[in-house]
């Protein structure tokens, strides 16, 4: 049976990518242990598990009209497809290890037995964001309550720096390239959206 190809990576380039990451860990070790960060990332990283804050964000957005209905169910839509791409795909191709499990932590987490990268997290966050922003003045809003997702994983010790921000590149790309196969319908003329703001003119 032929073994699954993994893509491998010269020494120079290892090196270079674990002193990133060891560069970025010991900024995260400055704030780990401070009760209100441990509260916030903690939080974040159980939120994010399984996509669940996506949902819960476009559940809300749905309940404002039929037109943010369908954003809602595009989004809910992608962290499904996102996930089984990234978590039976994707991160079968590269097997990376994660950081020692064994470590002291300030709330309970649930471990993960996939590969380290990407992080499903960071993915699923910023693809969601880009999908939710679109039309909606609270995009800024879904970008940060992504960054705070996808860095919570590196602060609770789940990924390596360099799996978020690979995470974070594929989830922009799936999220714009959702948005290119599954465009939202027009909005419905003189319809004024709580997003825009705008009056018909």
């Amino acid at each position: 049976m032929p073994r699954r190809r993994r893509f491998g990576l010269s020494n120079d380039t290892r090196k270079r990518i674990a002193s990133f990451d060891d560069r970025v860990d010991s900024v995260f070790d400055r704030l780990r242990g401070n009760p209100v960060t441990d509260r916030v990332f903690y939080s974040a990283t159980n939120l994010g598990e399984h996509g669940l804050i996506w949902f819960i964000l476009g559940a809300m957005r749905g309940l404002r009209s039929e037109h943010d209905w369908h954003a809602a169910v595009r989004v809910g839509s992608g962290v499904v497809i996102e996930s089984l791409l990234v978590n039976l795909g994707v991160k079968s191709l590269f097997r990376r290890t994660r950081p020692p499990w064994e470590t002291d932590r300030a709330f309970k987490i649930r471990r993960p037995l996939t590969s380290s990268f990407p992080s499903g997290h960071a993915t699923s966050a910023f693809m969601a964001a880009v999908l939710l922003s679109e039309e909606d003045t609270l995009a800024p809003a879904y970008y940060a309550i992504a960054a705070v997702v996808a860095t919570s994983r590196i602060y609770v010790k789940i990924h390596h720096a360099s799996d978020v921000a690979g995470g974070v590149a594929l989830g922009l790309f799936m999220g714009h390239v959702g948005r290119r196969m599954f465009p939202l319908p027009a909005r419905p003329v003189g319809m004024v959206g709580r997003t825009e703001g705008l009056t018909p003119s």
